[in-house]
């Protein structure tokens, strides 16, 4: 799983064998959240969230949403399309 980002003590990771939608793993120390990218006009949106607390969603969603080319390139990287 390779760590595209980090967020202070978040890394952001996409998983080799993953499945669409596009989507990126925000990991923490005992946690763990999926965020899928925004469609044409979107933001991108929490799936899942397993333990991220007080201001951790809300900095990795802004923080996907600033680098979301980026995460799109390396997402089509990894798994095509």
């Amino acid at each position: 799983m390779p760590t595209v980002l980090r967020i202070r003590q978040l890394r952001i990771a996409i998983y080799l064998n993953d499945h669409g939608p596009p989507h990126v793993h925000v990991i923490g120390k005992n946690c763990h959240a999926k965020i899928k990218f925004g469609g044409a006009g979107e933001k991108p949106s929490i799936v899942e969230n397993n333990g991220l607390r007080e201001k951790e969603p809300a900095l990795a969603l802004e923080m996907i949403e600033s680098e979301q080319w980026l995460l799109r390139r390396r997402w089509r990287e990894i798994h095509g399309g």
